[in-house]
């Protein structure tokens, strides 16, 4: 039996445009970290495990449909982030931290309203040239922080 929720997400995908499975994308990461850290909370290691581990999957895909060539600084910045991400991801597993978790989901977040901000103006037919951002910034520590700003 199919729920509606996932109904809707079925239908959400096969219309889709590239950018809007980006959207898609980091939504499904972001959910996956938020159950991950409910799952903290409760002590559930085999949910949490799960969750991280599909969360990591998705930023996998993500990762893989850079173009480097085409995507200049912004792919690498993007490489970058994710490579970052994924590092936080198993950080925040061997440690048990949800607070590394919050901050994750805080800098998708971030990424995912730059993304929703592209697939409006793609929608509207009025697509924003990418500036890629001046600094990625990657501080340097046990927990980094990712922060990436696009300029339309």
């Amino acid at each position: 039996m199919t729920s509606a929720h996932t109904a809707y997400r079925e239908a959400d995908v096969r219309g889709a445009t590239a950018v809007r499975l980006v959207v898609l994308l980091y939504e499904q990461a972001i959910q996956d970290l938020r159950q991950a850290a409910r799952a903290m909370e409760e002590n559930n290691i085999e949910l949490r495990t799960n969750r991280i581990n599909h969360a990591l999957e998705v930023i996998g895909r993500l990762q893989g449909t850079l173009d480097m060539k085409r995507g200049g600084q912004v792919a690498r910045n993007l490489e970058g982030f994710y490579e970052t991400l994924r590092a936080n991801l198993w950080k925040a597993q061997l440690h048990m931290s949800k607070e590394m978790l919050l901050r994750q989901i805080t800098d998708l977040f971030t990424l995912r309203a730059a993304w929703a901000e592209v697939d409006r103006a793609e929608s509207a037919g009025t697509v924003p040239k990418l500036v890629p951002p001046k600094a990625a910034a990657f501080n340097a520590g046990a927990d980094e922080h990712v922060s990436i700003s696009w300029k339309a």
